[in-house]
């Protein structure tokens, strides 16, 4: 049985894409279009990892990574950051936020699912 990952996103058709790619991998999809909706559904239903968009409304990816890490109970969920951000200092801010890992959009899917297995096999390095 595949892993439960959470997809957070802003941009409705971003988030769907990325959830098929997951179900075609053999994975469960949660979706979650904010900061704020992502925290919730990470209590409601404690994924393998989660896929977190950098620029949202509400809340940004940066921040919802530092509270994940922050609380002990999800601090060593893998996070791979994805953004269209690709000014200086962009990947260097997701990975001092905590993610495993930081991809650029658009993104090659099937590097994205064997970056997610990867990230899935180790446990999450957690920043004291």
């Amino acid at each position: 049985m595949g892993k439960l990952v959470l997809v957070v996103d802003d941009e409705d058709m971003t988030r769907q894409m990325i959830a098929m790619f997951l179900k075609m991998d053999g994975h469960d999809a949660v979706e979650a279009e904010n900061g704020v909706d992502a925290l919730e559904k990470v209590s409601m239903h404690q994924p393998d990892a989660i896929i977190l968009d950098v620029m949202m409304p509400v809340m940004d990816g940066i921040t919802v990574c530092k509270k994940l890490r922050a609380n002990p109970a999800t601090a060593s969920i893998p996070v791979l950051m994805l953004s269209g951000r690709s000014q200086l200092g962009a990947e260097e801010e997701g990975l001092e936020a905590g993610a495993n890992a930081y991809m650029k959009k658009p993104m090659d899917p099937k590097e994205m699912l064997t970056l997610l297995k990867e990230m899935m096999m180790q446990p999450a390095v957690v920043k004291a």
